[in-house]
């Protein structure tokens, strides 16, 4: 298991939110499953409201509105006896709406976006079609390891393979 220290944030008005041990667990399965663990790693995780969430990425992205989660990876200069990942920030009412619109536990979205934010800090992308389908494999074979499902099965998908 990877060698985590994890800076859970709770922002001032957030009541539902994962716990910090499940935040903790869902990272370290993502750095075991890349073989990240070979050296002692670092990120904050910041569970934000829609009014922060917004301006972030207004801010970073230059896109205003809300998003489920960004990603603010840390490029050291110099080498370090420690990974420090960077920074994640996840809004908790859009993760909400989404799993609720999307028919899917809340519990099991969180997880998801967690596993998300945490490859985009190592470097993956779902910019073009060949890195999203690698991305997406990836979160699958993960997500699968934690006992959930395909999150990019959707109702009208299984529909579709029944016929």
């Amino acid at each position: 298991m990877a060698d985590l220290t994890l800076d859970y944030q709770l922002a001032d008005g957030i009541t539902e939110a994962p716990e910090e041990n499940s935040v903790h667990n869902w990272v370290s399965a993502t750095l075991d499953y890349l073989k990240k663990n070979d050296k002692a790693v670092e990120l904050t995780v910041r569970i934000a409201a829609l009014e922060e969430a917004q301006q972030l990425n207004n801010e970073f992205r230059n896109k205003d509105y809300a998003t489920n989660v960004l990603s603010f990876p840390f490029n050291s200069p110099v080498e370090l006896p420690v990974t420090l990942l960077g920074d994640l920030v996840i809004c908790q009412s859009v993760v909400e709406r989404e799993a609720e619109e999307q028919q899917k536990s809340a519990i099991d979205h969180w997880t998801h976006m967690v596993i998300h934010g945490t490859l985009h800090l190592l470097g993956y992308d779902h910019i073009e079609d060949d890195e999203a389908e690698e991305m997406e494999q990836i979160e699958r074979n993960i997500l699968a390891s934690l006992g959930i499902s395909d999150p990019y099965q959707t109702a009208d998908n299984m529909e579709l393979n029944t016929q």
